[in-house]
C-alpha cells in the first residue's frame, strides 16, 4: 500500500460560512441565540450519537444542555442537564459532506 492510496481524515473546520459557531442556543433570550442559523438547521453529535434533543451547546467547552423530562422552572422554562463530552456540529441544509464543527 503506498502513501497515495490512503485517504488523510477530514480536517476539523473552525470557521467559515458553512461552519456552525461555536456556541449556539435554541432560546430566543440567550445571548448565543441567531435565528438565522437555526433555521438551516444544525445537526449536533454528542459522544459519537446524533441527538436532536440539545438546547444549548458549546464546541470548546465540550458541553451540551438538554431538557430535564418534562419539568419546568419557575418562569415555565424548560430544566436543563449541562452534558459534558466531546460536541461535533454541523448543517444539516449542506448535505452528508458537511463541514462538521469539532474541538
Amino acid at each position: 500500500m503506498t502513501d497515495e492510496t490512503i485517504q488523510p481524515a477530514a480536517s476539523p473546520e473552525t470557521s467559515g460560512p458553512d461552519v456552525p459557531p461555536d456556541h449556539l442556543a435554541i432560546n430566543p433570550r440567550s445571548p448565543f441565540f441567531d435565528a438565522d442559523k437555526l433555521r438551516r438547521g444544525v445537526g449536533i453529535r454528542f459522544k459519537g450519537t446524533v441527538r436532536t434533543n440539545v438546547e444549548e451547546y458549546c464546541i470548546s467547552e465540550g458541553w451540551v444542555r438538554v431538557q430535564a423530562g418534562k419539568t419546568m422552572d419557575r418562569k415555565g422554562n424548560p430544566l436543563t442537564i449541562k452534558l459534558t463530552g466531546p460536541v461535533e456540529a454541523w448543517y444539516e441544509d449542506l448535505g452528508e459532506d458537511a463541514p462538521v464543527a469539532k474541538v
